[in-house]
C-alpha cells in the first residue's frame, strides 16, 4: 500500500496536478468518447441502414460486437494501464476512438462497419481503468466519488451529443460529416489530455490477473447482472413506448432522454454519497432494490401510461447509477498497483451484461411480450440486489483509503 501511495504522489507531483474542474470535464470527455460510436450508430441508424444496405438485426449486431469486444480486450487493458500509466493510455483511447469513428464515417458496407466498431471497443476497454487511476493520482481523496460520479455521466453526455447536436449536424451535412465531425472532435480532446494531464512514472511491469477475487469478483458479478438489466431497457424503452404504449416517436424518445437526464443526476449524486465509507457497504444493494421497483414500474405501465414517465426517472436514478457506484467501491477497495486492473475486471463484466442482455429482451419483444420481457429485467436486478447483499455481508466493515 505504502509502494502504491508513494507512486501516486510521485504521478502527481512530477507535474503540476491540473485544476479538479478542469480535469473532471476530460475525464467526462473521454467517457463520452469511450461510447460514441455506439450512440451515433444508435441515432443515425436509419440514415446507415437506407445508405449501406444494411438490415436493422445487423445494425442492432453492432451493439453486441462492441460490447462483446469492450468484454474481452478489458482484462488485458487494465494491465496495460497499470503498466503504461493512465495519461499515456487516455491519450490513446481518444486516438483510437477518433480512428474508430473515421473508419465508421468511411465504412462502404456492413462488413467494414462492423470491424470499426470492434476498434471502438479498445477505448471502451480503456475508459474506465484509465480514468479512475487518474482520478486516484490527482483528486484528493474527499472528492473522488463527486468527481467519479461526473465523469460517470460522460456516458449519458455522449448520448446526448449522438442525439441531439450530431444528429442534428447529420440533416445539415449527412450522416458520415457528422461522424467524420466527431471523430474530429476526438482528436483535439486527444491533444487537450496530454497538454493536461499529470506525467505518468515510467512504464513498470504490472503482474497479469485475468480472474477477479475477493470484492472484484463481488463487484464483476454485479456488474454483470446490472448490465443485463439497463442495456435492455435502453435499447427497448422507446419501442416499448411506441408499440405498447401508443407514444409517438418524439415522444418514445423522449422516455430515453428523461432517463438519460436522470441517470446523470443519480451518478453524480450517489457517487457522492459512496464516497463516504460508512455508507457504501450498503448503497450497490439499496440502489438495485430501487431499479427492481422502477421495472416494475415500466410493467404497471402497460395499464397506466403515465407510469412510463416516472419508471424512466426511476431507472435513470437508480440502476444507472449503480455502475457509478461500483467504480468508487473499486477505487477504494483495489489491490495496490492494481487499480486500472481491477477496474476492467468489473467492467467486463458491466460490458458482458451489455452483450448479454438485449438479444435476451429481444426473443420476447419480438413476440410482443414485454410484460415478461420487463420481469427478466426485474429478475436481473433482484439477482444484482442479491450478489451486492451477500457481499455486504461478508465484507469487513473497513474501506481502505488511498
Amino acid at each position: 500500500m505504502a509502494a502504491e501511495q508513494s507512486e501516486i504522489r510521485t504521478a502527481a507531483e512530477s507535474s503540476p496536478a491540473p485544476a479538479t474542474r478542469g480535469m473532471t470535464a476530460l475525464l467526462t470527455c473521454a467517457m463520452a468518447f469511450s461510447m460514441m460510436q455506439l450512440f451515433l450508430l444508435g441515432a443515425l441508424g436509419p440514415r446507415l441502414v437506407d445508405d449501406l444496405d444494411v438490415t436493422p438485426t445487423l445494425l442492432g449486431l453492432t451493439t453486441t460486437v462492441g460490447f462483446g469486444t469492450a468484454a474481452a480486450l478489458s482484462p488485458a487493458g487494465g494491465r496495460v494501464v497499470d503498466r503504461l500509466g493512465p495519461r499515456r493510455c487516455l491519450v490513446a483511447l481518444l486516438l483510437v476512438a477518433a480512428l474508430a469513428l473515421a473508419l465508421i464515417g468511411s465504412a462502404p458496407g456492413a462488413g467494414s462497419l462492423l470491424a470499426a466498431v470492434a476498434l471502438g471497443g479498445l477505448p471502451q476497454a480503456l475508459a474506465n481503468p484509465a480514468t479512475n487511476k487518474t482520478i486516484l493520482a490527482a483528486v484528493p481523496a474527499e472528492r473522488r466519488g463527486s468527481v467519479t460520479g461526473m465523469k460517470q455521466s460522460g456516458v449519458q453526455l455522449g448520448a446526448f451529443a449522438a442525439g441531439l447536436p450530431l444528429a442534428a449536424l447529420a440533416g445539415i451535412v449527412g450522416w458520415r460529416g457528422a461522424v467524420w465531425a466527431a471523430a474530429g472532435t476526438a482528436v483535439v480532446a486527444a491533444v487537450w489530455a496530454a497538454r493536461t494531464l499529470p506525467a505518468d512514472p515510467p512504464p513498470k511491469y504490472a503482474p497479469t490477473s485475468w480472474i477477479p477475487r475477493g470484492t472484484i469478483a463481488w463487484l464483476a458479478a454485479f456488474s454483470l447482472l446490472l448490465g443485463c438489466g439497463i442495456a435492455s431497457v435502453n435499447t427497448y424503452l422507446a419501442l416499448y413506448g411506441v408499440r405498447r404504449l401508443d407514444l409517438g416517436p418524439t415522444a418514445a424518445a423522449a422516455l430515453v432522454a428523461i432517463l438519460g437526464v436522470a441517470g446523470i443526476a443519480g451518478r453524480v449524486g450517489w457517487s457522492k454519497v459512496a464516497g463516504q465509507p460508512g455508507r457504501a457497504l450498503w448503497l450497490p444493494g439499496g440502489l438495485a432494490a430501487g431499479a427492481v421497483g422502477a421495472v416494475l414500474l415500466l410493467a404497471a405501465s402497460a395499464y397506466a401510461r403515465p407510469l412510463a414517465w416516472v419508471a424512466a426517472v426511476a431507472v435513470g436514478i437508480f440502476a444507472v447509477s449503480a455502475n457509478a457506484v461500483s467504480m468508487v467501491l473499486v477505487m477504494q477497495r483495489a489491490a495496490p498497483g492494481r487499480a486500472g486492473q481491477d477496474s476492467a475486471l468489473v467492467s467486463a463484466g458491466f460490458f458482458a451484461g451489455f452483450a448479454i442482455g438485449p438479444p435476451l429482451f429481444g426473443l420476447l419483444a419480438a413476440a410482443d411480450r414485454y410484460g415478461a420481457g420487463w420481469l427478466l429485467v426485474a429478475g436481473e436486478f433482484v439477482g444484482a440486489g442479491a450478489v451486492a447483499l451477500v457481499w455486504a455481508v461478508r465484507e469487513p466493515r473497513s474501506v481502505v483509503r488511498r
